[in-house]
């Protein structure tokens, strides 16, 4: 079984299916990234994806797609999708072991690039 760059919970999943379903016939998923910005200095991006692009990493839950950027990659490894409803807002959120701190509102993030060399050793760990 190979190693999927991020995850995904089933609410995430279904949420990925409705925006699909609502968005024409064309929609295939979505897809997710990372820019500079905000006052931690780094923002999730989250576009619908028409026509995918062939060096986007895919994962797909249920039904559900995500491509990945290829730049965000080092940056989200290890991380899980979820969406979540509150009282005062509903959206994606992202679980990322990569995350060094977040702003106050939460909307940005600053995040490190995944230690290659640690998820190796994670990866022997758990197939011993």
């Amino acid at each position: 079984m190979g190693f999927a760059v991020m995850t995904m919970t089933d609410a995430a999943a279904n949420r990925v299916k409705e925006i699909v379903e609502n968005s024409g016939p064309d929609a295939k998923g979505i897809r997710v990234g990372i820019k500079k910005g905000g006052c931690a200095g780094m923002e999730y991006t989250i576009d619908l994806v028409r026509e995918p692009n062939a060096k986007d990493d895919l994962i797909e839950h249920d039904g559900a797609k995500v491509w990945l950027e290829p730049a965000a990659v080092l940056y989200l490894l290890g991380t899980q999708i979820d969406f979540e409803t509150t009282t005062l807002r509903s959206g994606f959120t992202f679980h990322n072991p990569n995350q060094t701190s977040a702003c106050g509102c939460g909307e940005s993030v600053e995040l490190k690039a995944a230690d290659l060399a640690e998820l190796a050793k994670q990866r022997e760990q758990a197939t011993v």
